[in-house]
C-alpha cells in the first residue's frame, strides 16, 4: 500500500511537468513539488568528489508572488540539494544553509502570521520542514524583520533568528560555504 502510495504521489508530481520531462525526473530526497526534481544524466564532468565537503549557502530574497505555493528560491534550495545527492554526495557530507531576507521574509512566517497577511495557509512550511528534517539550516534576517515592522514571533519556529542576513553570509563564506544566488527579482 505505502508503494502504491508513493508511485501516485510522484505520478502527481509528474503531472505536472511538461511531457518531456514526465518520465527523466527523479527526486533522490525532497519531492514536495515537481520542480525540485533532478534530470537523469549520464555526464562524466565534474562528477563528486570524495574528498569534499559539499557547503552551500543559498541566497533568499524574492518576495512571495503566489501566496498559494511554495517560493521558487526554496525549490531551488531543495532541487540543489536532490542535485548533489543525485550526483553521489553522501547526506553526511552535504552542509547546506539557506539565508532568507528582503521580501522573501515574508514566506517564513508562522501559520497564523501569513494567514492574517494573505488569508490561506503558508504552502512554505511544507517545504521547511523537508529541509530543516534533511539537516538544512534556514535563517531569517532579524534586520529585514525589525524595518518591516514584523514581529519576531510571527517567524516559523523551524527557523533561526540571524544577526542579519550579511553577517550570516559572511560569516558562511568564512566557514567555506560556497554562495549561490536563486533569486530572480
Amino acid at each position: 500500500m505505502l508503494l502504491l502510495l508513493l508511485t501516485v504521489q510522484v505520478q502527481g508530481l509528474q503531472a505536472q511537468l511538461p511531457d518531456h520531462l514526465a518520465d527523466k525526473m527523479t527526486y533522490p530526497v525532497f519531492e514536495f513539488s515537481p520542480w525540485v526534481g533532478v534530470v537523469k544524466s549520464k555526464a562524466k564532468a565534474l562528477k563528486y568528489d570524495r574528498d569534499l565537503e559539499y557547503k552551500v549557502v543559498i541566497d533568499v530574497t524574492d518576495a512571495v508572488k503566489d501566496s498559494t505555493r511554495i517560493i521558487r528560491p526554496l525549490l531551488e534550495a531543495a532541487r540543489t540539494y536532490n542535485l548533489n545527492i543525485a550526483n553521489g554526495v553522501p547526506k553526511r557530507k552535504m552542509n547546506m544553509a539557506v539565508v532568507v531576507h528582503g521580501g522573501a521574509i515574508n514566506a517564513v512566517l508562522n501559520e497564523e502570521a501569513y494567514l492574517a497577511k494573505y488569508g490561506v495557509p503558508n504552502p512554505n512550511i511544507e517545504a521547511i520542514r523537508a529541509l530543516k528534517k534533511e539537516g538544512v539550516d534556514i535563517y531569517v534576517c532579524a534586520q529585514i524583520l525589525s524595518f518591516r515592522q514584523v514581529p519576531e514571533d510571527d517567524v516559523f519556529k523551524s527557523v533561526d533568528l540571524a544577526i542579519s542576513a550579511r553577517t550570516a553570509l559572511i560569516t558562511l563564506d568564512q566557514k567555506g560555504y560556497s554562495y549561490i544566488n536563486v533569486n530572480q527579482d
